[in-house]
Formats: structure tokens, C-alpha cells, sequence
């Protein structure tokens, strides 16, 4: 596609806004889901892991279907398909069907997840400009907007199954805004490579970083609450324990949205070795500060410096050469994808063997790795503009 013009990066950024809108619109629902089903904090558990097992199985064939039929059709395939599954969220009958649903509408997540990088890739690259972190940026803003509507809709008095349906026409609006920039180009260099193909060369340690810094983002999602209400350290509030993960999720979608021209200024490889210093700086901050606003101030410093690690990343998968673009980005986005799964989880095991202060600590020693990874992982990303 040489033609990176407005509508082709229009187009890009609507996709990264459709997969925040929907990914985020199924966490309202989820006390509901509980409720209607009465499930236990086990069973549902079991459930959450359908929609993270669609995902992962769904990601590393997402390579091959681009090269084979566009990006244009698997985006809007999987977009479909995903907004005819979102309703079921809200009133599939049992567990056994809301399992099934969840995996679906996880696969197509997945695969949307996958292609849509593709096309931020290839725009990226043929523009010769700073571009990942800003559709990024949009996937955030997607979130927001998903999950404060849903719940604006519940809060106004309409059925779960009623908002769930509203959230999935306002996807297939904007997906069919972005249908027309979308790639159609198929690739003749990956289409007879084989459905799944394992990383290899540069992409191993680019799937690792980004391993790490989803696992960061898991870990922060599910127990920044729990370390900030322990009483443990300074304790805040029961009602103040989400405090901590929306203090990171603002700062990461504002170093995201800004991310491009510090990228375009600083250089890949220098950001994201700034970015795991201060990611790392965050997390022992959390850790060791006397306060709660000390301890909120560590998750805005996370959230800054993790903000354009995943860009970056992805920016040097779509570069290198070891493998083809769309085979790399596929393993990587499957490998972080993989991270947001286990991070909850390992955090768990630690926190038991020791204390969630020294798992924090841990995940501020992973970011330092980042950072001390940086000249090889950002090897491939953009280079800063001098003047």
C-alpha cells in the first residue's frame, strides 16, 4: 500500500478505537454475568480464562489469513463477528453458553487485535513517521469510552442485552467508517508459510519484552487495588481501591496519545529506555512510598513509562528482518497477549510465597530488564528526527 495518506491513517485509528469500544464493553457486564448465572469467584474465573483461551488460539493464525485475503476482510470479519456475539454477553443462559460465547467473542478480538496491528505497521512504515503510539493511544480511548458508556446505559435503566446491543451498532459504525482504508493487498511472501510458525531471531526478545510489559499491565489491572486497600503500607479506602488503576490507565492513554512526537524527538531506543526507568521508578514507588498519594504517584509514573514500551515493540517487530512483518507481529501480540494472562496469576503465587509489596518490586526489576534491553529491542524502531 504506498499510499499512506489521511484515510488509510483515518482508518487505522478507527480499528484501534472499534477494539476498545468492544474489548472494554464486556467488563460492566461481568458483576452481571455473575449474578444472573450465580456463579462463584472460581467458576467465573473459569469463564474469564474462555475469552483469554479464544485469543490466544485465535492470534497466531491471524498472519497467515492477512497474507492470504487483506487485512481489509479479516478486520471486518472479526469486527462482525464480534459485534453479533457482544448481546450474548448480556444474556447467554447458562454458564456452558456464556463459556462459548466468551471464547468466541475472544478469537475475534484476537484476530482483530492481530490484523489491525498489521495495518498500523505497514501505514507506519510507508509514512517514514512516528505513528504506533497514537493508534495505540485510540485502542485506550476505545476502552474508556466502552466501559463509561455501558455503564452509562445500565445506569440510565436500559436491559444489559438492550446497552450490549446499542454498544455493538456504535463498533459496526465505526469498523464500516474504517472499512475503506483498510489494506486489501495480500502478501505473496507469507502466503504459503504455514498457519503457525514460532518466533524466531530478533522477534523472540521483541515477544519477550512485550511478555513483560503485558505482564505488568495484568498484574496492575487485577492487584493494584488489593496493594493499595491491604493496610499493609499507607491503606486507602475500600471505594478507593480502583484509584490506582485508573491513575495508570489516564497516564498511559496520555503518553500514548502524545507518544508519536516524543518517539519522532527521542528515538525508539531511547524512549524505551526512558520508559522502563520510569515504569521501573513507578513500581518501587508503589512499593516503598509512606503515602497513598505517593503510592498513586507510582502508578502514574508506571502508566507514562509504560505507555510507548508496546508502540515501540511493535514498530520493531513490523522492521526487522528475521521474519516476515505479519508473522512477527502475530507472535508477538500472541506472546503479550500471553503475559496479560499470567501476570495476575504469578503475582498471586508470589504475593502467597512472600507479600504483593515484593511482587510489586518484582515487576520494577522486569522493567529495568526492559530498559536494559532497549539498544536491541528498539534495534529496528525509529530512529529521532534531527533538525
Amino acid at each position: 500500500m504506498p499510499d499512506t495518506g489521511p484515510q488509510q491513517r483515518l482508518s487505522t485509528r478507527l480499528a484501534f478505537l472499534a477494539a476498545g469500544l468492544a474489548m472494554s464493553a464486556w467488563a460492566p457486564l461481568v458483576p452481571l454475568a455473575k449474578l444472573r448465572l450465580g456463579l462463584g469467584e472460581a467458576q467465573l474465573g473459569l469463564l474469564l480464562l474462555c475469552l483469554g483461551a479464544g485469543s490466544l488460539l485465535a492470534m497466531p493464525s491471524t498472519s497467515f489469513l492477512t497474507a492470504r485475503f487483506g487485512v481489509r476482510p479479516v478486520v471486518l470479519c472479526s469486527g462482525l463477528i464480534v459485534c453479533l456475539v457482544l448481546p450474548g454477553l448480556a444474556f447467554a443462559p447458562s454458564a456452558l453458553l456464556l463459556g462459548c460465547v466468551l471464547f468466541v467473542f475472544g478469537a475475534a478480538i484476537g484476530t482483530l487485535d492481530v490484523a489491525m496491528n498489521i495495518q498500523a505497521v505497514v501505514v507506519e512504515k510507508n509514512s517514514g513517521e512516528a505513528l504506533m503510539s497514537g493508534f495505540h493511544g485510540l485502542f485506550s480511548v476505545g476502552g474508556f469510552l466502552g466501559a463509561g458508556s455501558m455503564a452509562l446505559l445500565l445506569w440510565l435503566g436500559l436491559s444489559p442485552t438492550a446497552s450490549a446491543v446499542l454498544l455493538a451498532l456504535l463498533v459496526g459504525a465505526v469498523l464500516a467508517g474504517a472499512a475503506s482504508g483498510l489494506r486489501r493487498e495480500t502478501d505473496a511472501q507469507v502466503r504459503d508459510a504455514p498457519i503457525f510458525v514460532m518466533p524466531h531471531g530478533a522477534v523472540i526478545l521483541i515477544g519477550a519484552l512485550c511478555f513483560l510489559c503485558f505482564l505488568a499491565e495484568g498484574a496492575i489491572l487485577d492487584w493494584s487495588a488489593l496493594l493499595l486497600t491491604d493496610g499493609r503500607g499507607p491503606a486507602a479506602g475500600a471505594g478507593q481501591g480502583g484509584l490506582g488503576y485508573a491513575a495508570f490507565a489516564i497516564a498511559m492513554t496520555l503518553g500514548r496519545l502524545t507518544g508519536d512526537k516524543v518517539v519522532g524527538k527521542l528515538g525508539g531506543q531511547r524512549v524505551l529506555l526512558l520508559g522502563g526507568l520510569c515504569a521501573a521508578a513507578g513500581f518501587f514507588c508503589t512499593v516503598l512510598a509512606s503515602s497513598v498519594a505517593g503510592m498513586l504517584a507510582g502508578f502514574v509514573l508506571i502508566g507514562l513509562g509504560a505507555s510507548n514500551i508496546v508502540p515501540i515493540l511493535f514498530t520493531a517487530a513490523g522492521s526487522q528482518r528475521a521474519m516476515p512483518a505479519s508473522l512477527a507481529i502475530g507472535a508477538i501480540t500472541t506472546l503479550g497477549y500471553a503475559g496479560i494472562l499470567a501476570g495476575p496469576a504469578a503475582i498471586g503465587f508470589v504475593a502467597h510465597a512472600t507479600s504483593l509489596p515484593v511482587a510489586f518490586a518484582g515487576l520494577g526489576c522486569a522493567m529495568l530488564l526492559i530498559a536494559a534491553s532497549a539498544k536491541l529491542g528498539a534495534s529496528s524502531a525509529p530512529k529521532a528526527v534531527s533538525k
